[in-house]
């Protein structure tokens, strides 16, 4: 069994924030397996699907962001998910937009919904799916990852979505390593391209 995370903050406030696209991913994972209506437990909303013969549990945090890890900790106790069966999908002000990129382990790099994973469910050694917002042109990051996405980054959001939803699936049919394979590798440049000046 997997345990499928969607970071984000509770409340129509938060719902276009940049931060909250764990939860859109989850959402429509939820809505691509068929699952059920989401319930309220382990300080979350919680449904369960299947995909390619893997049984998942698909998990928002109502907790806010800085508490995440303790409404994972709840959900990975119940349901006896291992560390390295959470698939946490999250914002990344390190990756420009609208890259989606899978990473095994690694730190929090700032967010505090990592860390409080980090900090509440044994370390750090579970999967991200992590989708590009870059970082603020001007002003605080804060500002940046509790504003909403631009019209320009909006007419691509739902395509960016959409790649955040099949690299999870990848990570569940294929496993991590050839799913990592599959969505971290850039397209080269073919000889007739010509190569960008430096």
């Amino acid at each position: 069994m997997w345990l499928v995370v969607g970071l984000g903050n509770p409340g129509p406030k938060y719902a276009g924030n940049r931060h909250n696209v764990g939860f859109k991913v989850v959402e429509l994972l939820a809505s691509r397996w068929r699952a059920g209506v989401a319930k309220e437990k382990f300080s979350g909303l919680w449904t369960k699907g299947t995909f390619a013969g893997e049984e998942a549990v698909l998990l928002q945090p109502m907790t806010y962001m800085n508490l995440s890890g303790e409404s994972v900790q709840k959900a990975m106790t119940f349901f006896k998910v291992p560390l390295a069966n959470v698939l946490v999908i999250h914002d990344e002000l390190d990756i420009v937009f609208p890259e989606v990129r899978l990473k095994m382990g690694g730190g929090a790099a700032g967010h505090n919904g990592l860390k409080s994973i980090i900090q509440h469910c044994g370390g750090p050694d579970f999967l991200r799916v992590r989708i590009g917002i870059g970082r603020p042109p001007r002003g605080s990051v804060e500002s940046w990852v509790l504003g909403d996405f631009d019209s320009l980054e909006r007419a691509q959001l739902e395509d960016v979505l959409q790649a955040a939803a099949l690299a999870s699936e990848a990570v569940l049919r294929d496993g991590a390593a050839k799913a990592q394979n599959q969505f971290n590798t850039k397209p080269k440049l073919s000889k007739a391209e010509p190569k960008p000046s430096s």
